[in-house]
């Protein structure tokens, strides 16, 4: 399996240089580690208070906080600069972060003290459609009113991936709208048809897809094609991923897609011996 993070593991990253070594570390001393994580409510900052869970019980030389922020770009700039011990960030932000490439092509900042210590769980890119809308798959989604989210959004830097990698651009849509998901601006745009389609990239179930599809007559379908593959392919941060049928009651086949992976990240400032602890904490338990 190809490596979603290479330029990280170029590096020797602190998991498999402690499990090669075979070290059984002695107690580092209590301490506090703090972990970055998304906002409120997301799927991030629930991850982060488990990871934060498992790891005090488990791990009683460490004292471990979550650290509610804005998203990715906060957290890796806060890693970086060492006001964070880890961070739960999307694999695409941290090639990116690392390329400088998308929201990092021009910060004055060099992420190369980064160090991943384990994925956790896939994030799909799934496109969402209204059922009256003639689309069947991606190709379909041409000439169609699209909202792709706010610029520089997660959502929007993956809508303008795809449409990378498919060669199109704003003008091959009817409408290219850039509505936020505030108050749910983006659902009722959806529901009552001023678009036609929309990339929801998240982990599944999600209760806002449930809605669109119980209630907006809303499809799921994957983005799989040869352009993507092709795309996946030369991206390290990406990989095939697929939502299994039944994830919702409306979503009676398997959805094969794509997607990036949540990755807990250090830097090469935190100690073996800590790591190993972190680490062994979230593995045995």
């Amino acid at each position: 399996t190809r490596s979603l993070f290479a330029p990280l593991l170029r590096r020797v990253p602190i998991l498999y240089m402690v499990l090669a070594l075979g070290l059984m570390p002695a107690c580092a001393g209590a301490f506090e580690i703090l972990i970055g994580t998304g906002e409120p409510g997301t799927f991030s900052h629930f991850s982060g208070r488990i990871i934060a869970r498992v790891v005090n019980k488990h791990a009683p030389a460490i004292t471990c906080k979550t650290i509610p922020s804005s998203g990715d770009v906060h957290n890796l700039t806060n890693l970086k600069q060492g006001s964070l011990d880890l961070a739960l960030i999307d694999s695409r932000m941290l090639y990116d972060a690392i390329t400088k490439k998308g929201n990092f092509e021009f910060l004055d900042i060099r992420y190369d003290n980064l160090r991943g210590l384990m994925p956790l769980g896939d994030i799909p890119l799934t496109l969402v459609v209204r059922s009256d809308a003639s689309i069947a798959s991606l190709d379909q989604l041409k000439d169609k009113r699209i909202n792709a989210g706010i610029p520089r959004t997660p959502r929007h830097l993956a809508t303008r991936m795809v449409m990378q990698a498919k060669g199109w651009e704003k003008r091959d849509f009817s409408l290219f709208a850039e509505i936020s998901t505030s108050l749910s601006q983006d659902t009722m745009a959806f529901c009552h048809g001023t678009v036609q389609a929309m990339l929801h990239l998240g982990v599944h179930p999600d209760p806002s897809v449930q809605q669109l599809l119980q209630r907006c007559d809303a499809v799921l379908l994957g983005i799989n094609d040869t352009d993507i593959a092709a795309m996946v392919q030369s991206n390290p941060a990406l990989k095939l991923t697929a939502i299994e049928a039944g994830t919702y009651p409306e979503q009676a086949q398997r959805i094969e897609t794509i997607g990036s992976q949540i990755i807990l990240v250090a830097t090469e400032d935190l100690d073996e011996e800590t790591a190993y602890l972190i680490v062994e904490a979230l593995y045995s338990n």
